[in-house]
């Protein structure tokens, strides 16, 4: 394990500090629609209580910035001091009405505004709102949504991804704003880790090191999500990067926080209680990443199973589907954990076909770029399903589209 990367603190709230010298921080996200206030402040409240040491909530417009302002302030009269971060997209409006009410305010560059240069001029005025209340800004890319202005010229790869992140970095220390933290997510382990390898690299060089967030994007449930988390996770942790992380299941949110917090400790907590298959994958799953070994020794005592699943998150060998879902988040409209079990059930004997599960539309076609096929609510009852990042069928009644996805798949084959 190498030492941490010196990264600048940075201040969320009253007492977090993300970087520096403070240990990993563990988020998660509340999977509730956000105009649901009630059961949203009850989320919050439970994973507080589990150790999630700060909750991020979409706000997908103007509409539900009274929506977060008042989870906010019953959370805090509860005394529950948890910091929220808002989490934006396509709306810079939505950004700069929330940035005076939350600690954190996480923006997507790939899709802050359609225009480019709007943009840019957008995110400016939400840093002087950030800088006059205190607000932290994540400058937070995804690798299906880096924008045309990017891809056009580096291609949709890690290295795109660190040049677009570094822009957005330079806006904000011209304006002598560094109360930032940086995340590049995929939900391709390699493409995650070399492109963090390669921001840490270009921020080293700019003189300024931003603390990282970390995470495998759209990595799925169970076992499998678990196990592709932590080697994407612990591969770079264990090359001293990484300040914050969120392990992202398509589960109750609440089950994401004891597999962040066993990475954050970096394997056995102090009461010596294990995850076997968690060190496995952190054991196994980074030398196989870097390409250090091919396999995993033969005399190691681990299943067949758990050497399948770990070979393939580390992208070596493929035995069953691939999977890409998303957690879910106050965007999604239709049962997104049920509907990913289903397909899963009817599909995981295709080997070597990569299927998407996605909530919506908002970042769904994008994140779903290395998929073969793709599922993605639309909205309240219709689903439209892509393949190989096109759509083939919109509108389809939810009722229906599991079944349409599995007939078009096995006409395809």
């Amino acid at each position: 394990m190498e030492r941490r990367i010196k990264t600048l603190p940075v201040h969320i709230g009253k007492s977090l500090i993300i970087g520096g010298d403070a240990p990993i921080v563990v988020q998660t996200m509340c999977n509730t629609h956000t105009s649901d206030v009630d059961g949203t402040v009850r989320q919050c409240l439970e994973l507080a209580e589990a150790g999630a040491q700060m909750v991020r909530i979409t706000v997908p417009g103007m509409q539900d910035v009274p929506h977060i302002a008042e989870i906010h302030r019953r959370l805090r009269e509860s005394g529950c001091e948890v910091p929220l971060v808002a989490d934006i997209h396509f709306s810079s409006r939505t950004a700069i009405a929330v940035a005076s009410i939350v600690e954190k305010v996480r923006i997507n560059p790939g899709n802050f505004h359609p225009d480019h240069e709007e943009a840019k001029k957008q995110f400016r005025h939400l840093i002087s709102v950030c800088k006059e209340h205190g607000t932290a800004i994540r400058i937070g890319l995804n690798h299906g949504s880096l924008g045309t202005y990017i891809t056009d010229l580096y291609g949709n790869t890690p290295h795109a991804m660190a040049i677009a992140a570094m822009e957005w970095i330079r806006m904000c220390t011209d304006e002598d704003f560094f109360n930032v933290v940086v995340s590049l997510k995929a939900s391709n382990t390699l493409v995650m880790t070399e492109a963090y390898r390669e921001l840490v690299t270009m921020m080293q060089e700019s003189g300024t090191v931003f603390p990282l967030h970390l995470g495998v994007t759209e990595s799925g449930n169970g076992d499998s999500g678990r196990i592709k988390s932590c080697i994407g996770i612990a591969t770079l942790l264990q090359e001293g990067i990484g300040d914050t992380l969120r392990v992202s299941l398509t589960e109750p949110p609440v089950a994401e926080i004891p597999v962040a917090r066993y990475l954050a400790q970096h394997g056995p907590s102090a009461d010596g209680n294990t995850e076997p298959m968690l060190d496995a994958a952190i054991k196994w799953g980074p030398k196989l990443l870097k390409k250090e070994i091919d396999d995993i020794p033969a005399e190691e005592n681990i299943s067949e199973y758990l050497r399948n699943e770990i070979l393939q998150a580390a992208r070596r060998r493929f035995y069953k589907a691939e999977y890409i879902a998303c957690p879910g988040c106050g965007r999604t409209m239709y049962d997104l954990q049920g509907t990913f079990e289903k397909v899963k059930e009817r599909t995981s004997h295709l080997k070597g076909v990569v299927i998407a599960v996605m909530g919506c539309i908002v970042n769904g076609p994008g994140e779903m770029a290395d998929a073969d096929w793709g599922y993605v609510g639309e909205g309240a009852g219709f689903v439209s399903i892509y393949k190989k990042g096109q759509p083939v069928l919109r509108h389809i009644p939810d009722y229906e589209a599991i079944d349409k996805l599995v007939e078009l798949i096995s006409q395809d084959n």
